[in-house]
């Protein structure tokens, strides 16, 4: 998300150096953060890219929440929102990832403030021009020590991933699959586009957006639900020949009864 420009030069936002951070009081420093503003301008935005970039974002973002909801580790996960690094000029990645923190609904993040970067940035493309985000934010996501940036571009339907080699590098090395996937280690998932979409793999297990699981869970219920029926029609069927079986019986013994007297 944002247009391509050039880091120096411009009126937009920006954070405070660490050095004037560290200068302030901690109600200096609140009025601060609240002044930043936690939306973007026009100016500062991408043209609308439509439903590939809307759906892929979305159902990303679906996977890593329903994943991380059931780890043993608090991570926030963001879309398009306002980033400010000290002294940098703000941004806003489509999807962002930041592991070990409060996971409360923010409208910024101002990296003095929270006391930490982002983890994991995802940025799809879909038309126009790619150098923003194939070139530009390579550069900078590097310098700015984000661990991993990869690229899906909806127009090709291909990833790129991008890793630092080692905590305080600041260039990039552009990642290698295998066998057809791109192993995250900070998400500890593999990625991978299949046909249209955009797969998130734990191990062997593929991760199901919300829709699918749902889907899934309804299969099964009605499977549970076709074996409870089939039960309850066996036991039916039981509980009749038992009524039939006892039935007879009484009538057999009715009938020995009768010839009995007739003996007698």
């Amino acid at each position: 998300m944002g247009r391509h420009t050039q880091e120096g030069g411009d009126a937009f936002p920006r954070a405070p150096t660490q050095e004037e951070w560290e200068a302030m009081g901690p109600e200096e420093r609140e009025r601060v953060v609240a002044s930043l503003p936690g939306e973007v301008t026009w100016d500062e935005m991408a043209m609308p890219e439509g439903d590939k970039h809307l759906r892929a974002k979305v159902r990303t973002l679906d996977l890593l929440e329903g994943y991380f909801s059931h780890q043993r580790r608090k991570v926030y996960i963001g879309a398009e929102l306002p980033i400010y690094y000290p002294g940098e000029r703000r941004f806003a990645p489509d999807l962002l990832v930041v592991l070990d923190v409060e996971t409360h609904e923010r409208e910024k993040w101002v990296v003095s403030h929270e006391g930490k970067g982002l983890d994991w940035v995802l940025e799809v493309h879909v038309g126009g021009d790619r150098k923003k985000d194939a070139e530009y934010n390579v550069e900078r996501y590097a310098r700015l020590g984000i661990p991993e940036y990869f690229i899906y571009d909806r127009a090709k339907e291909r990833l790129e991933g991008y890793r630092l080699p080692e905590p305080g590098a600041r260039r990039y090395e552009r990642m290698e699959t295998k066998q057809g996937r791109y192993t995250s280690e900070v998400l500890g998932l593999e990625l991978e586009v299949v046909g249209a979409q955009l797969r998130l793999w734990s191990g062997n297990a593929l991760l199901l957006e919300s829709g699918e699981l749902v889907a899934r869970m309804r299969e099964k219920l009605e499977e549970v639900q076709q074996r409870v029926d089939e039960e309850a029609r066996r036991r039916e069927e039981e509980a009749r020949r038992r009524e039939e079986a006892e039935r007879r019986i009484a009538e057999l013994t009715a009938e020995l009864e009768r010839l009995q007297h007739r003996e007698e």
